[in-house]
Formats: structure tokens, C-alpha cells, sequence
């Protein structure tokens, strides 16, 4: 079954909507990455008018930014700490954009959105 993106079939009151068309191409969804933590592996999508989307599907490294030294490294994944878009990704070591992971220097907040971008970048909070 395809994710569809369109318009609901019903309204938030609770009446139908009268559809007026069919499905469209350009409003189909796609499965979440959820973008787990072990060695690399990206997936490339092709999306509308022929451009590419990096799917990042696994990671261990990330680009971590430190504020005080104002410096990037690439640092190793030790394991995810916290997640405010899903409090069972925690357990399930998936990353997404706000989650807290543990690195080699210390605490680091996610700034990219991994499943969309193909990239782990993150802020040194600690």
C-alpha cells in the first residue's frame, strides 16, 4: 500500500471530504529510513524532477561541531541517549534530528535530519 501525502478523507469534525480526483504520483509518501547505528550504509532516491535524496539507512561516525573551539571532527557513535521525536528509539538506537547521542568527546544534539540529508552533523552540548 502506498503513504499518501494528499488531502484526508475526512475533516477534523469529522464530515467527508467530496473527492474530487484520484491519487496523484506527486503525492505519494515514502517509508521513514529510521536511521539505525552501526556501519555506514547510505541508499540514493531518485525525487522530483530527476533530483537525489542521500537516505542515510546506518552510521557510526558523525561531524561534531565544538562551540568553545569553534572546530569540526569526525567522531565515533557510542550509543543514543535521548530522543524527543520517540521515546522508543532510544532502545532501538535510531537517529533523528534533535537526538541526543553519545560520542567519544561527550554529548551531542543531531542538527541534520539523517534520513533526509545522507549526513550526521552535530553540536558538542556537554
Amino acid at each position: 500500500m502506498a503513504l499518501s501525502q494528499s488531502r484526508p478523507k475526512r475533516k477534523e469534525t469529522g464530515g467527508r471530504y467530496i473527492a474530487y480526483r484520484k491519487k496523484r504520483q506527486y503525492e505519494l509518501g515514502r517509508e521513514p529510513s529510521f536511521t539505525k547505528l552501526s556501519k555506514k550504509r547510505v541508499q540514493i532516491i531518485r525525487t522530483m524532477g530527476a533530483n537525489r535524496k542521500l537516505r542515510m539507512l546506518s552510521a557510526d561516525t558523525a561531524n561534531l561541531f565544538d562551540p568553545k573551539s569553534k572546530s569540526f571532527k569526525q567522531v565515533k557513535i557510542k550509543t543514543i541517549t535521548d530522543n524527543p521525536a520517540n521515546r522508543h528509539f532510544i532502545r532501538r538506537n535510531i537517529m533523528t534530528k534533535g537526538a541526543v547521542v553519545e560520542t567519544e568527546l561527550g554529548k551531542a544534539r543531531i542538527t541534520s535530519r539523517p534520513g533526509q540529508d545522507g549526513i550526521v552533523n552535530a553540536v558538542l552540548i556537554s
